[in-house]
């Protein structure tokens, strides 16, 4: 998949595909069961947020793609990216727990 700016330069899609992903997994794993748990119907809740989903890919695709600058890829350290990396894995863990309690009570 070769994704292109809005100067033609060609950019990573990896980046992308991951929120696009990680966001269909969160969002349509916890967005129905919410809904339904509020009285909503399972259609609106899916609809919802299905919804939800193409707001977050489209945001995704105009910040990490349409207007990425792959030039400045090797300004910040390996070092400083993996670091946040982990913190980034920190926080999904506790907002996946933090999104699983309310709906085990």
């Amino acid at each position: 998949m070769r994704l292109r700016n809005h100067e033609g330069t060609p950019v990573d899609p990896v980046p992308f595909l991951v929120v696009v992903g990680l966001t269909f997994m969160f969002v349509l794993s916890f967005g129905p069961l919410y809904g339904q748990a509020l009285g909503a119907g399972l259609e609106l809740s899916v609809g919802v947020s299905f919804a939800l989903f193409l707001a977050v890919a489209f945001g995704s695709y105009y910040w990490q793609v349409w207007t990425a600058r792959p030039e400045t890829v090797g300004v910040v350290p390996a070092s400083v990216r993996a670091v946040r990396l982990f913190y980034l894995m920190l926080v999904l863990a506790v907002l996946m727990i933090g999104l699983a309690i309310p709906l085990m009570l």
